[in-house]
């Protein structure tokens, strides 16, 4: 589920997702540049000296201040709770360190400066269908469009792995409708399906699913989804 503090945050019941304040915007890869050599042209006149490849150069850095949303590691799992932490309690359940330790290979977070301030996960719950968790922003950086950059490098993500659909459990209707989510009535599967994603452990399938003991974690939170 999602909820906006004085940061973005989605709340997602032991999944926890959160989100930057409204002004979030947009995130980009920044692609690496390295200067090409064309073939010499020889001068009759006088040798030419030999032609040396530059090495491509290094992914470009981002300039001071400047995000880069990127994989998180293991190393990040504990900024990952401090921001986790920020929203725990008041719109957001706890998680806690072992949870995301399970699921950090779904997790991108945003880095300024070197010190993370922001993060989100992208869970796959069917063959078409995923989910946005815990999507958290620090409130020191609200309004420079962190929690932006994380949702579309989680929807870049869902269209790299061929997901249809993103669902996500939330309270900002108004941010995610911005990256083309709607509202949604139900459980968007076909019984088959929702009896398989039934034997599912994941609290935060049942939330998907709807079912009734999991209600308590999901009052005021509206199901909303994204057709790729």
């Amino acid at each position: 589920m999602w909820g906006l503090g004085d940061g973005l945050a989605v709340r997602h019941s032991t999944r926890l997702s959160v989100v930057q304040p409204t002004t979030v915007h947009p995130m980009t890869t920044r692609a690496s540049h390295s200067d090409s050599i064309g073939d010499a042209v020889p001068d009759d006149r006088a040798p030419q000296p030999a032609v040396t490849a530059r090495a491509p150069e290094p992914a470009s850095r981002a300039g001071a201040g400047d995000p880069i949303v990127r994989r998180a590691r293991t190393s990040d799992v504990p900024d990952i709770k401090t921001l986790v932490d920020v929203y725990a309690g008041k719109i957001l359940l706890e998680k806690n360190l072992v949870t995301l330790y399970e699921a950090v290979q779904e997790f991108w977070v945003a880095e300024v400066d070197g010190r993370v301030v922001g993060c989100g996960a992208l869970h796959v719950l069917w063959a078409d269908l995923g989910e946005v968790r815990t999507v958290a922003v620090h409130p020191s950086v609200k309004g420079k469009g962190i929690g932006r950059l994380i949702v579309d490098k989680l929807i870049a993500t869902a269209r790299e792995l061929e997901l249809r659909r993103l669902f996500v459990l939330t309270f900002e209707v108004d941010f995610f409708e911005r990256h083309g989510f709607a509202e949604i009535d139900g459980t968007p599967v076909t019984a088959e399906v929702f009896a398989e994603m039934c034997r599912s452990y994941d609290t935060g399938v049942a939330e998907f699913l709807d079912l009734s003991y999991v209600k308590p974690n999901t009052l005021g939170n509206t199901r909303m989804l994204l057709t790729l």
